[in-house]
C-alpha cells in the first residue's frame, strides 16, 4: 500500500519514486503531479519504513493509518484545522497505547496530513494487509490442530 510513497525532507507533501538514476531519484509530487529528481544527498524516507512509538515498541504507519480509519477521526480529518489538543485527542482514539513522551504534535500533524492526502488520492487500500492477516491466522489455527493431533 505505501510502497513506493516517499517523504522528502524540506519539500512539502508526499512524493511517488518514478524512477532511479546514477545518483539520484525522479519523483512526482502528489499535491501538483510534477516530477523533479531528487539528489542523492536528500533525506529520503519511504512511508512503508517509518514506524510509530508506542509503550510497547513500535507500530508500521501503514497499521497506524488502518487504525485512524477505523475511528471518528478519518471523516474529520482534512475538513478543518484543529487545536493541538484536539489532534492528540484524536490520534489517542485511534492509538490509544502511543508514547506521548516521544511522539509530538507535529508528528501527529504530518501523519493526519499524510493520511488526508493518501485518502484523497484513493492510495488507501487496507485489502491486501487484511487477506494476509486472514491468511496467517488460518495457518495458525492449522498449526495449533495439528499440535493438539
Amino acid at each position: 500500500m505505501l510502497k513506493g510513497i516517499l517523504s522528502i525532507s524540506g519539500q512539502p507533501g508526499l512524493f511517488k519514486m518514478i524512477a532511479e538514476a546514477k545518483n539520484r531519484i525522479i519523483v512526482e509530487s502528489l499535491s501538483t503531479g510534477k516530477r523533479v529528481p531528487v539528489g542523492s544527498s536528500a533525506k529520503v524516507s519511504s512511508l512503508e519504513d517509518i514506524a510509530i512509538y508506542t509503550r510497547e515498541g513500535d507500530i508500521p504507519l501503514k497499521d497506524i493509518f488502518r487504525k485512524i480509519g477505523e475511528t471518528d477521526a478519518e471523516e474529520q480529518i482534512g475538513t478543518k484545522a484543529f487545536s493541538d489538543n484536539e489532534l492528540k485527542k484524536m490520534f489517542e482514539e485511534a492509538v490509544p497505547e502511543y508514547d506521548k513522551s516521544r511522539v509530538y504534535t507535529s508528528d501527529i500533524k504530518k501523519i493526519f496530513s499524510w493520511y488526508a492526502m493518501l485518502r484523497d488520492k484513493n492510495l488507501l487500500d487496507f485489502s491486501e494487509e487484511l487477506e494476509e492477516e486472514l491468511e496467517e491466522k488460518a495457518a495458525q489455527a492449522d498449526e495449533e490442530t495439528t499440535e493438539s493431533k
